[in-house]
């Protein structure tokens, strides 16, 4: 039986905001989303923006979200390139890493004190390197070979797009499996549980009092099911009804857009 909207939001206090197709589509905001997170900001729920796309860091989402006009004072964002570097800290302090990824990202790391390296790592972490080469691409194979572990931020195989979608990391990781044998040890973005686990205790929040909300079946709700958070499905970005109904992965709440939570604010 699905939860109420008024059940959610009494028992909900940290909302996990999925962005594309949950918030906005193709930079354009949905509707009255701009009022919607007001009001939650409004009745106390603090607000993190979460995201699998490891290509941008905090700071480049905090602007685009200005930009469009949805940031708000007390606002956060969290991304599978900060849980991976976070997972890095906790699991293999001080250890040598090869990351492939932007620049932006290789300075964020290096500013939490990660040790960057370009030969023979400890750990192999795959991104969502946009600017990613053949060069890299050999680098990464030949670690992989070598036996170094092998983090991926997240496995999402496309990234929306228009006029299609763009490669994304789990096609990556389905081009390194068929050149070195080998798959990721450990992926750190939705629906795998190290982002929650890094989140709940970063926030200082209990697994109960978090909601997240998104567009996408096999990510976000599955993310939620899997750390035990409430699950919010929006029909305004991926998932149809007929996907839904399809599907193994079941949301504790179904809107067919964010803006549904107005109404009960």
């Amino acid at each position: 039986m699905l939860m109420t909207i008024e059940a959610l939001l009494k028992k909900t206090n940290l909302f996990l905001l999925d962005m594309d197709g949950t918030l906005y589509i193709d930079d354009i905001p949905i509707g009255a989303v701009r009022e919607t997170l007001a009001r939650l900001r409004g009745a106390g729920k603090r607000l993190v923006y979460c995201t699998n796309n490891s290509s941008k860091t905090p700071e480049e989402y905090r602007a685009k979200l200005e930009r469009i006009g949805l940031w708000g004072e007390g606002d956060f964002v969290y991304t599978s390139g900060i849980a991976a570097a976070e997972y890095l800290k906790k699991h293999y302090a001080g250890k040598s890493v090869y990351l492939a990824g932007r620049e932006a990202l290789k300075e964020d790391f290096a500013a939490r004190g990660i040790r960057l390296t370009e030969e023979k790592p400890d750990v192999c972490v795959l991104a969502y390197d946009t600017a990613l080469t053949f060069e890299k691409l050999v680098k990464l194979n030949e670690f992989l070979v070598g036996g170094s572990f092998y983090v991926a931020t997240h496995p999402d195989v496309v990234c929306p797009a228009l006029p299609c979608p763009k490669p994304d990391v789990g096609s990556f990781i389905k081009l390194l499996e068929a050149s070195s044998g080998r798959l990721p040890d450990a992926i750190c973005g939705k629906p795998h549980t190290i982002m929650g686990e890094a989140l709940s205790g970063l926030l200082g929040a209990e697994k109960e009092e978090i909601a997240m909300v998104g567009d996408r079946l096999h990510t976000d709700i599955r993310f939620a099911n899997n750390s035990g958070f409430s699950a919010v499905l929006v029909l305004s970005g991926e998932t149809t009804a007929e996907m839904l109904a399809r599907s193994s992965d079941r949301p504790d709440v179904v809107l067919t857009s964010i803006n549904e939570l107005s109404a009960y604010l």
